[in-house]
C-alpha cells in the first residue's frame, strides 16, 4: 500500500523545492501504481475510474501521469466523442457498456456517463423526463456494475471559478493546449452557476453508498494529482507482486556472420538535430 501523501509543502517554500518534493512524490506514487497494475492482472479484478468535474479542472493531467508507467493493455483510457446519430437512439448508457474492463484490466473514463447531468443538462440535450430518469436509472446502473464484480471509483475535480478562468486564458495563450478550448468548453464558462446547480442536484442522487463520489480540491494541479492518485492507491488493497531483477548475461555476437546492407539504399530520417 502507499503510503499517506502529505501536502505539497516543503520547509524552505520556495519554487524549486516545491517541484522536486512533488517529482519525488511522483514518482513514488508510479511506482506504486505498477504494484497496483500488477496486482489487479494477477486477481483478474475489473476497475473502472470515473473522472468528472469542470472543464480545465484537471483531469486529463492526473489520468496522464496515472498511465504514464502503466501497460496500455491493462490500463486503458476512455475519452468518448459526441454519440453519433444511432447512438443518440440509443439506451443512454449503452454505448459506455462495451468500454467496461474485462478480468484484470482497469478502465479510466475521462468523463462518462454523467454527461448526462452535467453538459446534457445545461446545455439542454436532453429533456426534463430523460434527466428525471437518468437520476433514478445511474444509481441503479452503478450498483449492478458493482455487484457484477467492477470496482467503481468515482472522482469529481473541483475548481474555483477564478482558477478555471485562468486556466482558459492560460490554454488560450498556449498553441499547444489552445486545442483544448472546445465550443461546448467556452459555452460551460459562460454558464458558471448553471453548472454549480447541477452537479450540487446531482451528487445526493448519485452519491451511492456502493460508489461514493470523492471530490478533489483542483485549484492546484499538482497537490490534486498527488492527492487523486495517493487515495486511488488506497482503496484497493494490493499487494506487491513487483518481480526481481533478472540477470542479463552478456550477448555473443559474431558480427563475421552479418553484413549490413548499404546504408545508401535506405531511407533514413534527415538528420537535422
Amino acid at each position: 500500500m502507499a503510503k499517506k501523501i502529505p501536502y505539497l509543502a516543503d520547509p524552505k517554500n520556495d519554487k524549486k523545492s516545491k517541484k522536486k518534493f512533488y517529482t519525488k512524490e511522483l514518482r513514488h506514487l508510479q511506482i506504486e501504481l505498477i504494484k497496483l497494475q500488477e496486482w489487479i492482472k494477477h486477481k483478474g479484478l475489473k476497475v473502472v475510474v470515473i473522472f468528472e468535474g469542470r472543464d480545465a479542472a484537471g483531469k486529463g493531467g492526473v489520468i496522464k501521469r496515472i498511465t504514464d508507467t502503466l501497460n496500455p493493455r491493462i490500463c486503458k483510457v476512455v475519452a468518448l466523442g459526441k454519440p453519433s446519430e444511432r447512438e443518440e437512439t440509443q439506451w443512454y448508457f449503452q454505448r459506455y457498456v462495451p468500454q467496461l474492463p474485462a478480468a484484470g484490466e482497469m478502465v479510466l473514463f475521462d468523463r462518462s456517463w454523467y454527461n448526462f447531468a452535467g453538459v446534457d443538462r445545461v446545455m439542454g440535450f436532453i429533456s426534463d423526463q430523460e434527466y428525471n430518469e437518468l437520476l433514478t436509472s445511474c444509481p441503479a446502473f452503478e450498483a449492478m456494475l458493482v455487484r457484477s464484480g467492477i470496482i467503481l471509483i468515482k472522482y469529481w475535480f473541483s475548481v474555483s471559478d477564478e482558477e478555471q478562468e485562468k486556466r482558459f486564458q492560460a490554454r488560450n495563450q498556449d498553441p499547444t493546449k489552445r486545442w483544448k478550448l472546445s465550443p461546448m468548453d467556452l459555452k460551460s464558462r459562460e454558464r458558471w452557476v448553471e453548472y454549480s446547480k447541477a452537479k450540487d442536484t446531482m451528487f445526493p442522487h448519485t452519491d451511492i453508498p456502493e460508489a461514493p463520489w470523492h471530490v478533489v480540491n483542483a485549484d492546484n494541479k499538482k497537490r490534486a494529482r498527488l492527492n487523486c492518485i495517493g487515495h486511488l492507491l488506497s482503496v484497493i488493497n494490493y499487494k506487491d507482486l513487483t518481480p526481481d531483477p533478472v540477470e542479463i548475461g552478456e550477448r555473443d555476437i559474431d558480427h563475421e556472420r552479418y553484413n549490413r546492407p548499404d546504408i545508401e539504399e535506405q531511407n533514413f530520417v534527415p538528420e537535422i538535430y
